[in-house]
């Protein structure tokens, strides 16, 4: 996709039915029987349901957990195991069998399909981020469905996404989705678990930072990592970069793609930037930080650049071009951007007027173009 997007935001379910490009994330316990095999039945709901919206001019895009747990039933195992190694060699068995089903279950209906693998590496560093963007976008304009799942025959603990609904989340940007379904084995977000009495579905959260008072549980299955929290922060992080998103469960697919049905709702609440500032403000590993002073804090809310005479102190290393992250002199993050400088020629700087002996202008520490504000100065 480019980098910037004409769509406009989607803030009414019935705009949802609308989405030119959708992305489609299904759990694990969604995929699986209670013995840890693959459910054919649900994989045949899920390519109808895909195939059927693509036949009205949609994209779809579709994340599916189940690497592992498919690989539980083969490997003689009855839950998820703990150790990375056995995780991988469970990702290992269990991918390619569900790859192939799903492959299967969509040529049934005259769909194509293409795996892409993804590690945490590739949305945080940005020529990765680059190479899986224009991967995707291919695949779609080829007219087939992406099959996107975290990497886990080669994710480590210390850097994987951990979860596929805040991969889902991230490959939505990727695209420059519009809508983001999110299915679980529940009917959307409840005021309260869904198994205490009186225990009532929400049909639209208007703002997921304003959920006070609603009991959220964190435990996913047996089978798989998520949980409830999970899903809401994916929601999140979708919706304040431009992507509307529903919640619901993965029986009620169908209804959800065809006439937005069921589950809960929540609108997009801030426009659509461009594919940088998202994977700045959301992607990006950033190397080190630059603490700037009260002046340049109230700059950068006015999206000015950042420059050396508002800068106080450099911590970490990095060279030109790499993310940082900008701090006030309370140590809260306030920005990121891409630094103009190795770490050493910023130091060097500090405190600098805007001009050098000879009068020519300094280059800002980080331009604004390369500047996105997470938070209030």
């Amino acid at each position: 996709m480019a980098e910037g997007s004409s769509k406009s935001m989607i803030a009414t379910r019935s705009g949802f039915t609308h989405a030119q490009c959708v992305v489609i994330k299904v759990g694990s316990s969604s995929l699986t029987t209670p013995e840890g095999e693959i459910d054919e039945a649900r994989i045949d709901a899920i390519a109808d349901a895909i195939a059927t919206r693509r036949q009205a001019g949609t994209d779809v895009v579709l994340v599916s957990s189940g690497a592992i747990a498919a690989g539980l039933g083969p490997l003689g195992l009855d839950k998820r195991p703990r150790e990375l190694a056995l995780q991988q060699a469970a990702a290992s068995v269990g991918q390619g069998l569900l790859l192939a089903r799903y492959a299967a279950a969509f040529a049934e209906r005259g769909v194509g399909v293409g795996q892409v693998l993804l590690t945490a590496e590739d949305v945080i560093r940005r020529g990765q981020y680059r190479n899986a963007q224009r991967t995707l976008t291919r695949l779609l304009e080829l007219g087939f469905v992406p099959i996107v799942n975290e990497n886990d025959t080669v994710a480590t603990d210390e850097i994987r996404f951990g979860d596929n609904d805040r991969l889902a989340a991230l490959v939505s940007h990727l695209v420059s989705a519009d809508a983001l379904v999110l299915l679980t084995d529940v009917d959307g977000l409840y005021d309260r678990p869904p198994s205490h009495e009186g225990a009532r579905r929400i049909d639209t959260v208007p703002n997921v930072a304003n959920l006070a008072g609603v009991e959220i549980g964190s435990v996913g299955s047996k089978v798989g990592t998520g949980g409830m929290v999970t899903k809401l922060q994916a929601a999140d992080l979708a919706t304040s970069s431009g992507t509307a998103v529903i919640l619901a469960a993965a029986s009620s697919m169908a209804a959800v793609l065809e006439r937005a049905e069921g589950g809960t709702f929540f609108p997009a609440v801030r426009p659509r930037g461009t594919a940088r500032r998202l994977w700045l403000r959301h992607a990006a590993q950033t190397e080190g930080s630059i603490i700037v002073d009260d002046g340049a804090a109230r700059a950068l809310q006015r999206r000015s650049s950042l420059l050396a005479v508002g800068v106080r102190e450099v911590r970490g290393t990095f060279e030109a071009g790499d993310p940082v992250e900008v701090k006030n002199l309370h140590g809260t993050v306030i920005a990121r951007g891409l630094s103009a400088y190795d770490a050493p020629e910023v130091a060097a700087q500090i405190d600098q007027p805007g001009q050098r002996d000879d009068g020519t202008p300094r280059r800002p520490i980080i331009h604004a173009d390369d500047l996105v504000v997470v938070a209030r100065g």
